[in-house]
């Protein structure tokens, strides 16, 4: 059944006007953050650069799993890695990338105060 949803999403998509690559390659962006882990890391990544067992130490995950999450970012473009000595380590690519965590975390604090103000009419 998923098979079949992502060919008919994927024929909508084929079918969208040429501006559509560039949809796609924002949406990967946004999916890339799309994990509870992932806009963490972004999160922290955003203040300092990070090895795989440093994350790891963080989250208490496996490092397995934790470098999974890193190659899904790493892929998007939304973390870079370079070697140091035997380690990897990890920042975020693109600062401004804060700035729509910062407005994910105001719209979150706006919809709060909005359902508080409609209880407190009821």
């Amino acid at each position: 059944m998923t098979r079949i949803n992502k060919n008919k999403a994927s024929a909508r998509t084929s079918s969208l006007p040429q501006f559509s690559a560039r949809y796609a390659a924002k949406a990967k962006i946004v999916k890339a953050l799309a994990h509870p882990v992932r806009l963490y890391f972004a999160e922290v990544l955003a203040e300092k650069e990070l090895c795989v067992c440093e994350l790891q130490a963080l989250v208490g995950l496996d490092v397995s799993t934790v470098s999974k999450h890193l190659s899904v970012m790493r892929e998007a473009g939304v973390v870079r890695d370079m070697k140091q000595g035997t380690q990897v380590r990890y920042r975020l690519a693109t600062p401004c990338l804060v700035k729509i965590l910062s407005c994910i975390e105001q719209t979150l604090v706006s919809d709060l105060l909005h359902k508080v103000e409609v209880l407190s009419h009821e």
